[in-house]
């Protein structure tokens, strides 16, 4: 499976077609990993496909977490980044 996500959604939080993400999804607990792939910019959409969509109904509150590598140093001055879009997916 995959999770695609609305373009501006994607820009804002600082994540890039092809990544790895984790989600957990806040109704039920699942929680998955899977790759992002590009959605319709300004549409809102978030939707997890093939075998992710078992994991997840359509209203189901979830969180996408991005990981990063990095070494000691740069891990103590990186800030990460945190959006919290409106209920319709739109970027306050």
């Amino acid at each position: 499976g995959s999770i695609t996500i609305d373009e501006d959604l994607m820009e804002a939080s600082n994540i890039i077609e092809g990544e790895k993400v984790q989600i957990v999804n806040i109704n039920n607990g699942e929680r998955l990993e899977t790759y992002v792939i590009k959605g319709e910019r300004g549409s809102g959409n978030i939707c997890l496909n093939g075998p992710a969509a078992r994991k997840v109904q359509v209203g189901d509150i979830i969180i996408i977490i991005s990981y990063a590598s990095m070494d000691f140093e740069e891990a103590k001055k990186y800030k990460p980044t945190v959006i919290f879009p409106t209920a319709d997916n739109k970027i306050a």
